[in-house]
């Protein structure tokens, strides 16, 4: 724990891995600022589960942001195309998904790297991760070093000299299985999340995407029952 708060941006999808990564800064001592998009995805329910999150779990302040990435499409996320369902762990792997996002992290990152500044905060925290992904380009190490370098070539705070600005990727070389484990020792509840990319009105994950299979893999291979599965009934087959 640190000895003092410092401020945090702290990015928060609402899903499984930014919640962790939330829980994992305030662990660490942050003063959490909480960071949401509605960016034109086909959904709103992880708003939803990301405005639930930031309550439960007290951050100093939680902002929803509005940017129209509808407006230029390419992804099944943001456009007409649809979602991949019932894939393989090899299939997932083959190749970068058509549910991957043109530069959503850079998109992200950038707005926290803004919001940061005015807090003078120097710590970013975002929950990508490089294991149990789905192949997204911007969830890799090498471009999180490189953003950072960015990061303190861009602004006041890192030209200056008297800071240096940190993008923490707590998650990065986890399993999903390891990462929820981490949550659990911190006492996350993880039905308050939600990782289904195609989920029904209700908000009802669909089971079949890409994010809720490798959700499911974490959690089978933890040996930990998944508590948002709990009021859906039985697994799909």
């Amino acid at each position: 724990m640190r000895e003092s708060k410092s401020s945090a941006v702290v990015l928060l999808s609402g899903g499984l891995d930014s919640t962790t990564t939330l829980a994992i800064a305030k662990a660490e001592g942050f003063e959490s600022y909480a960071l949401s998009f509605r960016y034109g995805q086909r959904h709103q329910v992880e708003i939803e589960s990301a405005a639930r999150v930031a309550e439960v779990m007290g951050v100093a302040e939680h902002r929803i942001l509005d940017i129209d990435l509808h407006r230029f499409g390419g992804s099944a996320l943001t456009g007409d195309l649809a979602v991949p369902k019932d894939r393989s762990l090899e299939q997932m792997e083959a190749g970068i998904p058509v549910t991957y996002v043109p530069a959503r992290n850079t998109v992200f990152l950038s707005f926290a790297l803004a919001w940061a500044e005015v807090l003078a905060a120097s710590d970013i925290f975002i929950g990508v991760n490089a294991l149990d992904y789905s192949g997204y380009p911007d969830c890799r190490p090498e471009y999180i070093t490189a953003y950072e370098h960015m990061a303190n070539l861009a602004t006041k705070i890192g030209t200056e000299g008297h800071r240096t600005i940190k993008i923490h990727a707590p998650l990065i070389r986890l399993t999903k299985a390891q990462i929820i484990r981490k949550g659990m020792e911190l006492g996350l509840d993880y039905a308050l999340t939600s990782s289904c990319y195609d989920p029904g009105a209700d908000g009802r994950p669909c089971r079949r995407c890409d994010a809720c299979r490798l959700r499911a893999k974490g959690f089978h291979e933890a040996g930990i029952a998944d508590p948002l599965l709990t009021g859906f009934g039985s697994p799909a087959p």
